[in-house]
């Protein structure tokens, strides 16, 4: 374990000082994950920026990925994955859409409903991604052992499900 000090134990040893009555020490672990999401965020970013895409075309390239051959899902599946507006999901199947990476289509079943597919283009792009994607996530965790990470997996998980944070959507 680091014994070096960060910005929360700081920012906690202050509130500590000026308000000894109070238990601050939940601010440890918030302050924590809220700083630590905002890095992760920002590494993710300019991972994803070196190969001309947003996370959030990563993110919708990827569900239709992990959708299985042949890598569609309806715009309600990649808008309840998302968690965006139904206007923003359609600007980001459009975006998506000009650069080539899926393409529209009316489900079969159900000509109201639009179904998004990835092209071969965008089957290639999120498999090349992917391999940098993980190894960047890697880095990311690369200070904690795998036991360390197993642990840090199961105390994340508890806390999710606690919350009710237990579905793609």
């Amino acid at each position: 374990m680091g014994s070096e000090r960060d910005a929360v134990d700081e920012l906690t040893a202050q509130w500590a000082r000026e308000r000894p009555d109070v238990d601050v020490s939940p601010m440890g672990v918030v302050g924590r994950v809220s700083r630590l999401s905002r890095v992760f965020e920002r590494r993710l970013k300019d991972y994803f920026a070196t190969h001309g895409l947003e996370p959030w075309e990563f993110d919708v390239l990827a569900s239709l990925r992990r959708a299985g051959a042949p890598y569609e899902l309806t715009a309600g599946a990649l808008l309840k994955s998302a968690m965006v507006t139904s206007g923003a999901i359609t600007n980001r199947i459009d975006r998506l859409e000009a650069k080539g990476l899926v393409r529209r289509g009316q489900s079969p079943d159900d000509r109201r409903s639009v179904r998004v597919r990835l092209t071969d283009e965008g089957l290639k792009v999120v498999d090349d991604v992917l391999v940098g994607h993980l190894a960047n996530e890697e880095t990311l965790l690369a200070p904690l052992s795998p036991v360390e990470r197993d642990l840090l997996v199961n105390l994340l998980r508890m806390l999710l499900v606690e919350h009710g944070d237990t579905s793609l959507g």
